[in-house]
């Protein structure tokens, strides 16, 4: 699928075809006859989706005859603690913008809808892109925001022990799913810092207004605050990780000390009843009136005492 984007009074006007003047073309997940229409229109080639796979940094971001090609990884989906990441081409030619995308990130669905606040820098696509960049940046905030609040509720579960009910098994797994989903938001953060600076110094080799290089800076720095943040709540989670480890580990102690402390309290009480059950011919004690009672009587007490002691000693 293609959609051209063209501007017209201040709006951008979709066309669901190759136009030869959009402003930005939107290739989703396009057929080999788009690939080709799209290359005769900019005159060189795009990547294809296993060059957009390719980890290089060579192979993400390069110059190609007359334009600039440019890809980061970028989520999907970020409703759920599971978004789907999948690399996007901005392909940056003299006088149009093209991108390459496989999926469908909310950023490139609200961005038409942003782009009539902003029609004035929208003129070039130069100026697209830096916008578009703009909301996925945004969105990535969003995304990061929300993490940092479901982390801070996961936080207050864990420490507050007034909720015995804790489920910890469940507590593990939002724990992990946070940890991926920040491991992918910072994936994505690190594509897209590469890619501003590599931006930036495509726009030093064009003749790029300074308002659009002064904002190329401002996404570079947004970026890479955001990088720290992710940074941050990374190891937030570790310390909830660990937290939620060693809660399990101290509630399997004291299930074991309980164990303990019945083993002990039943050691006197078995000991008594073991002798008074070998079967020797001359134990005086068998033949006792109150023999029985008195051996209960032994087993009982001998059995209460380490508990007050245990109790007076706080290991109950």
């Amino acid at each position: 699928m293609i959609r051209s984007y063209l501007m017209n009074e201040g709006r951008l006007e979709r066309r669901d075809a190759v136009s030869d003047e959009a402003l930005w073309i939107d290739m989703i997940d396009p057929t080999g006859a788009e690939v080709d229409a799209v290359e005769r229109l900019l005159g060189f080639s795009v990547p294809a989706r296993a060059d957009m796979e390719e980890i290089e940094v060579s192979s993400r971001l390069y110059l190609a005859d007359g334009g600039a090609i440019m890809t980061a990884i970028l989520p999907a989906h970020t409703e759920t603690d599971d978004p789907e990441m999948s690399p996007v081409s901005f392909v940056l030619a003299k006088d149009r913008l093209v991108t390459i995308r496989y999926h469908e990130p909310r950023a490139f669905t609200t961005f038409p809808a942003r782009a009539e606040r902003e029609a004035p820098t929208l003129e070039t696509a130069e100026g697209v892109l830096i916008a578009l960049l703009e909301a996925v940046v945004d969105r990535l905030a969003d995304i990061l925001e929300r993490a940092a609040q479901e982390i801070d509720g996961l936080s207050r579960r864990i420490f507050q022990r007034d909720e015995a009910e804790t489920d910890h098994e469940k507590v593990l797994g939002a724990v992990g799913a946070k940890g991926e989903l920040l491991s992918n938001i910072r994936d994505s953060l690190v594509t897209l810092d590469r890619l501003a600076r590599f931006l930036g110094h495509v726009a030093q080799g064009r003749a790029t207004a300074n308002d659009l290089r002064d904002r190329i800076k401002t996404l570079s720095r947004d970026v890479r605050s955001l990088l720290d943040h992710a940074g941050f709540l990374s190891q937030k989670i570790t310390f909830l990780l660990d937290a939620t480890l060693g809660m399990i580990s101290i509630e399997q102690n004291a299930i074991i000390k309980i164990f303990s402390v019945v083993a002990v309290m039943f050691l006197p009480p078995t000991l008594i009843a073991s002798v008074y059950g070998m079967n020797f011919q001359h134990m005086p004690e068998l033949a006792w009136p109150l023999g029985y009672p008195i051996a209960v009587a032994a087993m009982v007490i001998s059995a209460i005492l380490p508990y007050f002691y245990f109790k007076r000693r706080g290991w109950l």
